[in-house]
Parts: C-alpha cells; sequence; structure tokens
C-alpha cells in the first residue's frame, strides 16, 4: 500500500511540475522575450494603433499572466479532481 502511495504521490507531483513548467515558459517568452527582447522587432507590428512590443511591455505581460493564473487554477481543479484530491 505505502509503495502505491508514493506512485500516486510522484505521479500527481510529476503532472502539477509540467503545468508549472509550461505555463512559466509562456510567461516568460511573453514577458521577457516580446516585452524586451524582441520589443523592437515587434514594434513594426501596429495594434490598435500601438507598437506591440510596447503593448506587450506595458500591458500584454500582465494581462497573459493573469490568463495564465486563471489556465492554472482551472488545470489543478482538473487534476484534483483526477486523482481524487478535490475539496468537495
Amino acid at each position: 500500500m505505502a509503495e502505491k502511495t508514493k506512485e500516486f504521490l510522484e505521479s500527481y507531483w510529476k503532472e502539477n511540475l509540467t503545468y508549472i513548467v509550461i505555463l512559466l515558459s509562456i510567461w516568460f517568452i511573453v514577458s521577457y522575450l516580446f516585452g524586451i527582447i524582441l520589443a523592437d522587432q515587434l514594434d513594426n507590428i501596429k495594434v490598435f494603433g500601438f507598437p506591440l512590443g510596447f503593448w506587450f511591455a506595458n500591458q500584454g505581460s500582465e494581462i497573459i499572466f493573469v490568463i495564465l493564473i486563471a489556465v492554472y487554477v482551472k488545470l489543478m481543479n482538473n487534476l484534483d479532481v483526477k486523482y481524487d484530491v478535490d475539496e468537495k
């Protein structure tokens, strides 16, 4: 029984870490690459009259961050149900 519990916890944690790595990678790409490194190149693209690099640096990264938080909450709720550790 103890071995099954250990495997259960390891698989739950592994799936959780996968979600975290993917979402943090998206956050890094949006905030650091698009907002800082590639901002000059993205400024050639206009969104509602504003340069895209400017938008990512000033508003886009915050909006994406809030969306990523909501996605993480949804993913974790689904994961909790899958592993039967949700709050019922």
